[in-house]
């Protein structure tokens, strides 16, 4: 048996040590990859928006906590707020705007691909780095994005709901977008699974990889892991309502884990 010590973490005053095991046995599965998995790489969670997230480790577990106020400017934001756009994207806007909330997600250090998948719901399915939630394909119950919805999004990809300003699709690629990613390998967020979900391209061939599974994820090196390879989910490189993509259209191939 190989036993991995990832890399050591000192956070207030705290000594912190990953470990993962991975059996030379092991069978892999339908995706290509190990039913064990090493652990999440820490240096992705310095991409998170340091304003809205706050990111804590307790043994084998790690807790992503956030706000949701996005580090970005968006015409959902008060036109009181120093981040407040004119709408750019967007052709009309859904009722309220960008407010704190409370969104939190603990997940395994190490997770593991499931002997099956899960279909995601509504509502929050993962966190972004900047903070927002991010939703799925639908809008409603047997609702799928249509024309109508998707003329709410602003560049960011996103609009506002019932539980706040969240993120559905890729945010554009215009001068104003500053922080996000587009069509690129840049960090999205993470998956209520525990999961990473990176931009549609890949790190490790600098290209949209083409080996992805239904749920767009697959093994591979990434720029946080140096020349470890781990699951991770990228946005599946296929456009939606013609010029939208979405950024998680599939279903959850880990554990899913609520998303408080």
């Amino acid at each position: 048996m190989k036993r991995h010590i990832l890399p050591i973490l000192f956070l207030s005053g705290i000594l912190i040590c990953f470990t993962s095991c991975n059996n030379d046995d092991d069978e892999t599965d339908e995706t290509g990859g190990s039913s064990a998995e090493i652990s999440t790489p820490i240096s992705a969670f310095d991409e998170f928006n340091p304003d809205s997230v706050t990111i804590s480790f307790d043994g084998d577990e790690i807790t992503i906590e956030s706000n949701g106020l996005p580090n970005h400017t968006s015409p959902y934001w008060a036109p009181t707020d120093p981040l407040y756009i004119d709408p750019i994207v967007a052709t009309h806007l859904t009722p309220g705007g960008i407010g704190s909330g409370s969104f939190i997600l603990t997940v395994p250090s190490a997770p593991e691909l499931a002997a099956s998948s899960t279909a995601t719901g509504l509502g929050p399915i993962g966190i972004s780095v900047t903070g927002v939630p991010i939703f799925n394909d639908t809008e409603g119950p047997n609702r799928p994005l249509e024309e109508e919805i998707a003329e709410s999004f602003d560049y960011a990809g996103a609009h506002n709901g019932p539980s706040g300003y969240h993120y559905h699709v890729e945010s554009s690629d215009i001068p104003e977008n500053t922080v996000l990613s587009h069509d690129d390998q840049q960090l999205v967020g993470i998956m209520a699974d525990g999961f990473l979900i990176y931009g549609r391209k890949c790190n490790s061939i600098g290209d949209h990889p083409t080996d992805l599974d239904v749920s767009g994820g697959h093994r591979s090196s990434t720029q946080h892991s140096g020349e470890e390879e781990f699951y991770h989910y990228h946005i599946i490189n296929e456009y939606y309502l013609g010029t939208l993509i979405v950024l998680f259209g599939g279903d959850l191939q880990g554990t899913p884990n609520t998303i408080m």
